[in-house]
């Protein structure tokens, strides 16, 4: 579905441009909607958004209904992530309007990476990407144990 990693610009309104990838994918499965909401489990420096097609989010968004509202845990995260979500639709010009809230929390200004992640893509700064996949990169052993998965 969403693969690979995408350079994009962010425009003086806020508006990025889908990869055209992921434009086609989006257009022929959900009339070009999607959700769009902030990563939060984001370490400390790897914020970012995550975006899901609509339907995508309906699925997330109905197993998060049956969290138990008298969790104090699953309320905060229901409150950050639920509460932190835009439905938007792609523009004639196949953009997003991403709100100045989104793009404060991912530090989002001018250049953006936009990261395949199977099911739903994430929207980053590029700076903050590029330094992100170093130390991973540099932490590669980290992934050891999920070897059997890499064919």
């Amino acid at each position: 579905m969403f693969r690979g990693t995408h350079r994009h610009s962010l425009d003086s309104k806020g508006r990025m441009n889908v990869p055209a990838r992921f434009r086609d994918w989006l257009s022929a499965h959900c009339d070009g909607q999607l959700v769009v909401t902030i990563d939060v489990q984001s370490q400390e420096g790897e914020r970012c958004l995550v975006a899901y097609p609509l339907p995508t989010w309906e699925k997330v968004e109905h197993r998060i209904a049956e969290l138990p509202s008298n969790n104090p845990t699953a309320r905060r995260f229901q409150r950050l992530f639920v509460g932190q979500s835009e439905e938007l639709r792609l523009d004639a010009q196949a953009r997003i309007l991403l709100s100045p809230n989104l793009r404060k929390f991912a530090g989002l200004d001018k250049e953006l990476i936009l990261v395949g992640q199977i099911e739903k893509f994430e929207i980053w700064d590029a700076t903050r990407w590029d330094t992100c996949q170093e130390n991973w990169l540099a932490n590669a052993d980290d992934f050891a144990s999920l070897d059997d998965l890499v064919l």
